[in-house]
């Protein structure tokens, strides 16, 4: 059983209130961790300690020691990637093979904005007036709130922290109250490469510590990752104060085959786009749209490839599948899928699972779901789990019409091998990601972000440094004259 404790102005700290929350492992449901539940004065610790670390020290701080301390972190997380990894796959079921990736990724994320952290120029702007000087000035916000969701919380955090320190913040992070032990794991890391007392700070806990964080008029800026109900209230928290957000909510992502697409592409591209993860990934194409000629043959293609994926233990490493992260949402999932048939859908495979050997995880096998209409329910809200809904339609026309009907817009996927149709399509689909014959791939280059209640703001890519800095914009009178508005000249 491992104890957590918070991190707070280089500190580690039990919970003020003396609660802690337990850490279930999905795949046997046995309580292994407990971290602690922050008290409202943690929270305020932790924001305080921020600021003054970021009057005092941090935003003084040249590019270079940022980049320094950027880049060791990074080291440090490749070489305990297989530690940490571990670590998460007990927190959230997800399957060894994963993790590990995403603790690279992370790495990579680290080392990328350490690379810019010594390269956010101002501009010299010419203006009308000859005499005057005039440039511009990238200067670090202050103090960020950084909440992370479940399902992928260090991969999530470095979008958010690798950034924010890039560019000179300080923060306060906040995971997931179901799966925190990874991040206070990590923290360790932070701590050993060096970074300064407060620069850095976690409390853990569960929506309250949200609210304490986001109802704070010291914190400049918030950037969260989860769903849209808290983002509504960590909205409504924010206006109060007029701090600015990123938020980087949910999906309904349409994944789209042409008649002319690669089979053999596409249709592990389909499976890849919702069943890995156990399709709890804000950006799995959970609707996947079919020309209806090719519609029964991508079915049938499917339901065969779905039955040979492996379930089983996260942590042996030829589980292909884990379970889904939590008992809530297993429930939910399951009773999702139970009343698809009486809205005219069918299961053509998967839902519940019966097998012994998984009884006591929250396994559910990967779900196929035929004659799908974009109107029924379970094609409008998020499932968050692994449950493809397949949907026919006729021209190109109709593909758009379909994959924009939806209130969400975060990611999309196209199909095809005319490439006049896949920029054609690109250009028309209002979601903040479209790949082309490719599905769930990411870079640390490329900018991340949605629309409509997918959320606004963007991360990674130079984009995100955008959302961590403000721009100060300086006026100089190079002239000798003397400019007084009230002198009456004769």
């Amino acid at each position: 059983m491992k104890k957590m404790k918070m991190y707070i102005d280089g500190q580690w700290v039990e919970s003020g209130n003396h609660e802690y929350l337990s850490s279930v492992n999905p795949f046997n449901r046995e309580v292994w961790a407990t971290v602690p539940q922050a008290s409202q004065q943690d929270a305020n610790d932790a924001i305080e300690a921020a600021r003054r670390s970021f009057h005092t020290n941090w935003k003084h701080s040249s590019g270079l020691k940022r980049a320094t301390l950027l880049f060791k972190l990074a080291d440090l997380l490749d070489e305990n990637a297989e530690h940490l990894a571990q670590i998460e796959s007990k927190d959230n079921g997800k399957i060894i093979r994963e993790t590990t990736k995403q603790m690279h990724f992370a790495a990579r994320m680290y080392r990328f904005y350490a690379g810019y952290a010594d390269k956010l120029y101002g501009e010299s702007i010419p203006l009308d007036n000859t005499n005057l000087l005039d440039y511009t000035m990238r200067e670090p916000i202050g103090v960020a709130v950084l909440i992370t969701a479940w399902n992928s919380p260090i991969q999530l955090l470095a979008n958010k922290l690798a950034p924010a320190l890039a560019a000179g913040n300080c923060v306060v992070i906040k995971p997931s109250e179901q799966a925190s032990v990874s991040t206070l794991e990590f923290t360790k890391l932070i701590e050993a490469a060096g970074f300064p007392q407060g620069v850095v700070n976690i409390v853990t806990g569960d929506g309250r510590v949200g609210d304490y964080l986001t109802r704070s008029d010291k914190v400049n800026k918030i950037s969260f990752t989860g769903g849209v109900h808290t983002a509504r209230l960590i909205g409504n928290n924010a206006s109060k104060n007029f701090v600015p957000l990123t938020l980087e909510l949910g999906g309904k992502s349409p994944n789209i085959i042409y008649s002319d697409a690669d089979l053999e592409r596409a249709v592990p591209g389909a499976m890849a786009g919702i069943f890995a993860s156990s399709g709890q990934t804000c950006i799995a194409g959970s609707r996947l749209l079919v020309q209806r000629s090719i519609y029964d043959e991508v079915a049938t293609k499917i339901a065969k490839r779905v039955q040979t994926i492996k379930l089983g233990d996260p942590l042996d490493p030829l589980t292909e599948m884990g379970p889904v992260a939590n008992e809530g949402q297993y429930h939910r999932i399951l009773k999702t899928i139970e009343k698809v048939e009486s809205e005219g859908a069918k299961v053509l495979v998967g839902g519940e699972i019966h097998d012994p050997e998984l009884s006591t995880g929250y396994y559910i096998s990967p779900t196929v779901l035929i004659n799908v209409s974009n109107a029924m329910e379970v094609a409008r809200e998020e499932v968050f789990g692994p449950v493809l809904c397949m949907i026919p339609f006729e021209d190109e026309e109709e593909s758009i019409q379909i994959a924009n009907d939806s209130g969400y817009g975060l990611a999309s996927g196209i199909w095809t091998n005319n490439l006049s149709r896949a920029h054609r399509i690109a250009k028309e689909l209002e979601a903040g990601t479209v790949w082309v014959n490719t599905y769930r791939t990411s870079a640390a280059q490329a900018p991340f972000g949605g629309v409509k209640q997918s959320g606004y703001g963007r991360e990674r890519g130079f984009h995100a440094l955008q959302e961590y800095t403000r721009t100060k914009n300086v006026m100089v009178d190079l002239s000798n004259e003397i400019q007084d508005p009230f002198s009456i000249r004769t």
